[in-house]
């Protein structure tokens, strides 16, 4: 399984993971029900029971930019990206352990990230390149593609019945290919794969009857190289995955209803391939340590989620999600590769339990259109740039309980 490029509403990590977080726009750290959970808080799996969660996501985000004052190396106009459909799988699963002092519940999870684009190749008379070149960056049809791909094995255990911890080590895999920016440096349009690790921890805390608290920290996953793009991508192509962590409380206004409020963070200042400042480029050469990048800063997110089980066997939920901005107007040239602008996130949820054995589950996302407006650094700030994108997904699950036990 492996995770389609995106350009997802936090840089390239999705809003959430699972049907059922989907709903609740990414919140629930401190109220783990189901096998999804150790995504988030390994922790959180103490509360989930035997069973396989399954989720297929279809998602539609339009990438656009528009040019505009004098001549520049990119064009005057409004171009969109191609490509506007992904589709994006997880698979989460849980095991209570009987008798073991040290796990009560081994988990296991497959997920993804992803950004990408796909700017056709077109004609540059109205806005000739100087190297007599076409498309976006004078270079033809011009892209980017990251997957990334994760396998987490989770351990948890209660400490004591109202305190739990848990650790997730994890594989993860990624791979990059980059089109029509010849102008920057050589590249082949050809994909570049490299493994990497990392692990995760949480914490699952009750701190009354109905109020409970949760908080996870996942490393920075460290990858190897991307040798095939050394020269492009800053750091000669050391491009590991951002640490981040979620901290998040869930207070039972009901007992069917849970109100959850999270706090999320990630490090994407700290990784030099997507967080150097394109302004880089005025100093240093493409794939150099100090070299040109998207300027992708640090990201805050605040997540709500409300979850309410009307019937036992049926629960509602919704949820809204707003992070700080991943970039600035300075960054825009480059940009229009990775145009992650979207700061807001409504999302709708539902589960209906058909028996024992089974529940399916959908949810809903909307990311109202944001943009980032600036100027060319090359050849100059007399050409504007507007990079925007708004975004659509909808997630559709099943989860089949092998056995009884939740």
């Amino acid at each position: 399984m492996s995770a389609q490029p995106a350009c997802a509403l936090e840089g390239y990590f999705q809003h959430a993971y699972g049907a059922r977080h989907k709903g609740l726009a990414g919140a629930g750290a401190a109220d783990g029900r189901d096998a999804t959970i150790a995504i988030i808080n390994p922790a959180g799996l103490v509360h989930a029971g035997n069973e396989l969660d399954l989720a297929f996501g279809l998602f539609s985000p339009t990438r656009e930019m528009e040019g505009s004052g004098t001549l520049g190396l990119t064009p005057i106009g409004k171009y969109e990206s191609n490509t506007l459909e992904f589709f994006i799988p997880n698979l989460a699963a849980a095991y209570r352990v009987t008798g073991n002092p040290y796990v009560d519940v081994v988990g296991v999870a497959v997920w993804g990230n992803g950004a990408g684009t796909n700017y056709r190749n077109f004609d540059r008379t109205a806005s000739p390149c100087a190297n007599g070149g076409t498309g976006m960056y004078c270079g033809g049809a011009a892209g980017v593609d990251l997957q990334q791909t994760f396998l987490t094995l989770s351990l948890a255990k209660n400490i004591t019945p109202d305190f739990a911890v848990g650790i997730g080590p994890t594989l993860a895999r990624q791979q990059f290919r980059a089109k029509g920016l010849s102008l920057f440096a050589p590249v082949s349009n050809s994909i570049d794969a490299e493994w990497g690790y990392g692990i995760s921890g949480g914490v699952d805390w009750h701190i009354a009857r109905h109020l409970r608290f949760g908080a996870a920290i996942a490393s920075r996953t460290y990858m190897g190289s991307f040798e095939k793009y050394a020269d492009l991508l800053a750091d000669h192509g050391d491009c590991d995955v951002p640490a981040y962590g979620q901290a998040g409380i869930a207070y039972d206004v009901l007992a069917n209803l849970t109100l959850m409020l999270d706090y999320q963070h990630i490090a994407y200042g700290s990784v030099p391939c997507v967080a150097n400042p394109a302004t880089n480029m005025l100093t240093a050469p493409f794939g150099a340590a100090n070299g040109p990048a998207f300027g992708w800063r640090d990201v805050n997110a605040v997540k709500l989620g409300a979850e309410w089980w009307y019937r036992p066997d049926v629960a509602l939920r919704a949820g809204y999600a707003y992070n700080t901005p991943l970039f600035g107007s300075r960054d825009v040239q480059l940009d229009i590769l990775a145009p992650a602008t979207t700061q807001h996130h409504l999302t709708v949820g539902g589960e209906w339990r058909y028996d024992k054995d089974w529940s399916f589950e959908f949810a809903g996302m909307y990311a109202p259109e944001a943009t980032v407006i600036g100027v060319e650094i090359i050849p100059g700030p007399g050409h504007g740039v507007a990079v925007s994108s708004e975004q659509y997904e909808i997630t559709l699950g099943v989860k089949y309980f092998y056995d009884d036990a939740q």
